[in-house]
């Protein structure tokens, strides 16, 4: 059974940091490209970053110079490092795996999720 499980969520002041992890088991995703979305309440989900097979990067204009999304192909785990917070990032975090090794922003050509996890950010 193929898992992607999200962690590293929480409640943080507006400026501070934190960590989101996503494991990925029962299956290898080191040719797959990577991406972590968010949905905020009454808001539809959105890309926030995305990694290609090779490492290379896509951010939104909302969290570009502010967020880093890594991975490491060997613990068949994706991290996004999240810096300076403020409340509009407030939202559930995503991560997904996509169809092609391509980075790609459109919510369906990603075909496995995680649950996601919770970040709240107080002003």
């Amino acid at each position: 059974q193929v898992q992607l499980v999200e962690s590293g969520g929480g409640l943080v002041q507006t400026g501070g940091s934190l960590r989101l992890s996503c494991a990925a088991s029962g299956r290898t995703f080191s040719r797959n490209a990577m991406g972590w979305f968010r949905q905020a309440p009454g808001k539809e989900r959105e890309i926030v970053a995305a990694i290609n097979w090779r490492g290379r990067s896509y951010y939104a204009d909302s969290v570009q110079g502010r967020f880093t999304i890594s991975r490491s192909n060997a613990k068949n785990t994706v991290y996004l490092q999240m810096n300076s917070l403020k409340p509009e990032d407030t939202a559930a975090y995503y991560c997904a795996a996509a169809v092609s090794s391509s980075i790609t922003t459109t919510n369906h050509e990603y075909d496995y999720w995680g649950q996601g996890t919770q970040v709240t950010v107080s002003s």
